[in-house]
């Protein structure tokens, strides 16, 4: 079922930081070839707006909404039809989250250089974000709190959320995103909803939607976050820069590192619980105990076929991307995670909380038996959008830093220009720019 890499002795000491990385499992997930895909799609959007968004969630989610933007009377009925048992468990998640967020909020800062001469970092929201929320294989309302929840907090003044529209819908939900998803929505406060996913509502946050009529439908946005499938991920790409991203998300990734303590049955059901998202979903074990990998794949076999998403989760176990890695000890342990950098990384060993102090590179770190990946998908109250692919070794997950610019302002008087002219002119023409220099001396024409 699921595949073993052994590391051990000189297998892995021959193998310097890249190589170590270009071994581990990893799913194929070529962004540059979709791009080809994605690009005639993109442009169909920013030239045809609404009717060509309708057009292509006709043609990829089988279904034509009926208007883009999804009717207030549509969320607020997705509300009022919501399940109380889910209702009262997407608000703890939201308390949690916002408690949790709460805290990350930025002060301003301001630094006394010299005397008459300070630098303010001042933080400033982004004036308007558009949220993707996936809605293929499952439905993710978690992921309506996880990119809500910070921009809100952050002060972000205009948000959009935009998720596919469901073919299974009936009623007054046809043609528009899952109703969970819509109550959620309705729960965060968020009115402005759109009927569209993959890359074509990644190209309608950048270039905004316009009604035959010219009506403006969507307008742009300056910041889009929110994981997808390798089509939302190379329409980030092709599109940043007209808009910020917050990632070009590749399928999802659990690593569990665990020692001889660790309990067979709990790892197993952490791996499959991964494997459950999706076929390319990565799955690994990091183990210096032969014993317990040989316990957690029978586990694995015993489990597996008897969970609901029995085919989904074989599939991902079997794959290239998901596997047991042999290490001699921890600290080759450590190393080998630290290589893969996973999206989140679960520390299952003795005196857990001294080692996950140690990993440099994860997206988000669990620590022990009591703190699967589960809990953090939903209610820890950290947030689940996190760097897949091993780029955790360069970005952080999603969180109120994610919508806010530091813009610098430079407070100098006079004086304090004066007693640094002499460095700045210096410098200046150090590098043959005299201008720059000339710029400060214009300002005190009796001193030339």
């Amino acid at each position: 079922m699921i595949s073993r890499l052994d590391l051990r002795g000189a297998a892995l000491s021959s193998l310097d930081a890249r190589a170590l990385r270009t071994t581990l499992p990893r799913a194929e997930f070529d962004v540059e070839a979709a791009l080809a895909t994605v690009r005639p799609i993109c442009e169909q959007v920013h030239h045809g707006g609404v009717e060509a968004l309708l057009e292509l969630g006709e043609k990829f989610d089988r279904v034509r909404p009926t208007s883009l933007r999804v009717p207030a009377a549509v969320i607020a009925a997705a509300l009022d039809q919501l399940d109380p048992a889910v209702r009262a468990a997407l608000e703890e998640s939201i308390r949690r989250a916002r408690t949790v967020h709460e805290d990350q909020r930025r002060i301003d800062t301001t630094t006394q250089v010299v005397p008459g001469g300070t630098v303010t970092e001042r933080w400033v929201p982004v004036d308007r974000v558009g949220l993707y929320v996936p809605g293929g294989v499952a439905v993710y309302p978690s992921s309506v709190v996880m990119n809500v929840v910070p921009a809100q907090v952050a002060g972000v003044g205009s948000l959009a959320v935009t998720s596919p529209p469901q073919a299974t819908n009936t009623g007054v939900f046809a043609g528009y995103p899952h109703p969970t998803i819509l109550a959620a929505c309705a729960l965060l406060g968020v009115d402005e909803v759109f009927a569209a996913g993959g890359a074509q509502a990644i190209a309608m946050f950048a270039y905004g939607a316009a009604d035959a009529d010219g009506t403006v439908v969507c307008e742009p946005v300056t910041l889009v976050t929110g994981p997808g499938n390798i089509y939302v991920a190379a329409a980030k790409r092709l599109l940043k820069g007209l808009i910020g991203i917050d990632a070009e998300a590749g399928p999802t990734e659990i690593a569990i590192l665990a020692d001889d303590s660790a309990d067979a049955e709990l790892v197993a059901a952490d791996l499959i619980s991964q494997a459950e998202h999706d076929d390319l979903a990565a799955s690994v074990l990091v183990t210096d105990s032969t014993d317990l990998a040989d316990r957690v794949v029978a586990a694995l076999e015993r489990r597996s076929a008897l969970t609901k998403h029995t085919v989904r989760v074989n599939t991902a176990l079997g794959g290239r991307q998901s596997g047991i890695v042999l290490v001699d000890g921890l600290d080759e342990g450590i190393r080998v995670v630290d290589a893969y950098g996973a999206e989140h990384l679960e520390i299952q060993t003795r005196d857990a909380s001294a080692v996950a102090a140690r990993i440099r590179n994860a997206g988000a770190i669990f620590v022990g038996d009591y703190a699967p990946v589960s809990l953090g998908d939903y209610a820890a109250g950290s947030n689940h959008v996190l760097p897949t692919g091993g780029c955790a070794c360069h970005s952080s997950g999603l969180s109120v830093q994610s919508f806010l610019r530091g813009i610098h302002v430079v407070d100098y008087s006079r004086d304090a220009l004066a007693d640094v002219a002499d460095v700045v002119v210096t410098l200046a023409n150090a590098e043959d720019l005299p201008a720059h220099g000339e710029a400060v001396t214009a300002r005190f024409p009796t001193a030339q």
